[in-house]
């Protein structure tokens, strides 16, 4: 029988070609993960081995107060982000009420909202300047706050309300779409049991869609963990505010990395807590889960009432902060539109677009060999990988200066000795230490979406190409990212929108006199000049409703409805 010889290398069989080639993957994934898990690392290293060592200090002083307020914080967001999630997801998906179908996918538009921006409009209508203070002292004839109690915005409460109200489409995504996936038999053996709506709810349905709520609540946790813009106006005394004031305020690196350390263990809490939560779950599709769904009949007033649970959440994270902002947009458009934000605007797109890039070509990279290699050893890498999106941006910031500035200052003192010139800060002082934590933080993004999407292309067509003579490499190009295109650019409008709000590894990391729009609008609000910062906001916001159209598309064509 004839051996098929490469046309590359006549020296080289096609299957030991094929097998270099494959190892090659395989050492390209290897690296990537070091590369990936190196701010991890740096932050523990020198949490161990600080410059000065103020971690008793920081015991007997502030971190007490820290531990406090985080945890207070996650368990208020945690609260209302499951109360508005859950109500949602439940009655668009088994209540039928008017104005379902647009409130199906209008309440995933606050996710599109950051925090910090929210947090900055409400400032602006409730603080005692504001609009609403304003017209009731007018109403009533007050002189002063003295003579009437209003709540403070600026407050605890005030940043649990403001974070709960752009974070619950979490759990309201996760959670409509595990209520999709369940069986309409067992809604109907529990009615003919004699059980009300409410009661099959949490008799039935809540217990069968509990892993699903434990990732969507997970992912809140850490994404209010990783909050910065919103508890520094508020003045909340949170780990990732420490960790800014230990920074920059004191100068400590080695504090602020004993902090970033505390926030990791809390990060890995939250996931090990999440992963114990489903241990013994073990759900298979049941026959019928693809047939359609018959929703409950109503009263008008139980109508109503589902009207009202979705159009609250709707009104006060997303209509009234986006009115708001497009009225100061609209006002001070002259003042907003200026040489500053065309700039800024450019870099947050620059960035942007380069990580979002990145992140795409690494997470082929990994999702591609770990289809080569479905190994033990793939799938730990596949985890480690991943990390970076369960770091707060404070966190990772610090994981990321370690060691860009140690490789610039060691090549600055090498061509000082060698060459008598000084290279100055080659990374860690320019767009590319932006780029390389967006990549960390965001490449899960990129990365689960190609694996999940590989994993539905059958072996058979690898097994087809692979005997056509082509090599890995030419299978993945000609095969399957034709196949992926669609996943490819959603996850990299995911990526995208997420690095355009990322607030604060960008106000750590960004260089001198470089701003992005997240930063623009977070200098100007905490001025307390949210006109300025409107239209930079605005764009922002706007730019954040495109994935979602995409991620309410995909979980309406997964189910049919009756």
């Amino acid at each position: 029988m004839t051996e098929v010889v490469s046309s590359a290398n006549p020296g080289l069989s096609q299957p030991l070609l094929a097998k270099r080639t494959s190892k090659r993957w395989l050492i390209s994934a290897v690296l990537t993960t070091a590369i990936v898990a190196l701010p991890v690392l740096s932050v523990i290293f020198l949490a161990l081995f600080p410059d000065e060592n103020i971690w008793p200090h920081l015991i007997e002083t502030t971190l007490p107060r820290y531990l406090t307020t985080t945890i207070k914080l996650m368990i208020g967001v945690g609260a209302l982000t499951l109360l508005i999630g859950l109500a949602t997801a439940w009655a668009v998906t088994m209540c039928e009420f008017p104005g379902r179908k647009f409130f199906e996918w209008a309440l995933l538009l606050p996710f599109a909202v950051p925090a910090y921006v929210i947090a900055y409009v409400y400032t602006s209508l409730l603080d005692y300047a504001g609009p609403v203070q304003r017209t009731l002292r007018e109403w009533f004839g007050w002189q002063n706050a003295s003579d009437y109690w209003f709540p403070e915005i600026r407050s605890l409460e005030g940043a649990i309300l403001m974070i709960g109200l752009v974070l619950y489409p979490y759990v309201y995504l996760l959670g409509r779409a595990a209520f999709l996936e369940q069986s309409p038999s067992l809604f109907a053996v529990s009615r003919s049991l004699g059980h009300s709506a409410l009661s099959t709810f949490f008799r039935v349905v809540l217990p069968i869609a509990r892993p699903a709520i434990a990732v969507g609540l997970s992912l809140v946790l850490m994404e209010t963990l990783n909050d910065f813009g919103t508890v520094d106006f508020f003045a909340v005394q949170t780990l990732t505010r420490g960790l800014f004031d230990t920074w920059m305020n004191l100068g400590n690196l080695g504090g602020a990395a004993q902090i970033a350390t505390t926030m990791l263990i809390f990060v890995v809490i939250l996931v090990t807590l999440e992963r114990y939560s489903r241990r013994r779950q073990q759900q298979y599709a049941a026959r019928d889960n693809r047939d359609p769904i018959h929703r409950f009949t109503m009263s008008f007033p139980r109508q109503m009432i589902c009207v009202v649970v979705c159009a609250v959440p709707l009104v006060f994270g997303f209509i009234i902060p986006g009115a708001t902002l497009g009225y100061y947009a609209w006002e001070y458009f002259d003042v907003s539109w200026n040489p500053d934000f065309i700039q800024n605007t450019f870099n947050s797109l620059f960035l942007s677009s380069a990580a979002a890039l990145t992140t795409l070509i690494i997470g082929v990279t990994l999702a591609y060999s770990r289809r080569l290699h479905n190994t033990r050893g793939m799938q730990i890498l596949m985890r480690l990988s991943s990390l970076g999106y369960a770091m707060p941006g404070a966190v990772l910031a610090v994981g990321v200066i370690v060691p860009l500035a140690g490789f610039d200052n060691w090549l600055d003192s090498l061509m000082r000795d060698y060459l008598g010139v000084s290279t100055g800060l080659l990374l860690s002082g320019t767009a590319f230490a932006l780029i390389f934590a967006y990549t960390v933080r965001f490449l899960a993004v990129s990365a689960g979406s190609v694996e999940s999407a590989l994993q539905k292309i059958t072996p058979s067509m690898d097994m087809a190409s692979r005997s056509l003579g082509h090599t890995p490499g030419k299978t993945l190009i000609n095969v399957h990212l034709p196949m992926l295109r669609g996943t490819l650019v959603t996850a990299a409008l995911v990526v995208f929108v997420d690095c355009m709000k990322e607030l604060p590894a960008t106000l750590i990391l960004r260089p001198f006199n470089y701003e992005t729009l997240a930063t623009y609008v977070y200098q100007f609000a905490s001025d307390e000049q949210l006109y300025h910062s409107a239209l930079p906001a605005l764009i922002i916001v706007v730019a954040g409703i495109i994935p979602i159209i995409l991620m309410n598309r995909s979980i309406s064509n997964s189910r049919t409805m009756a």
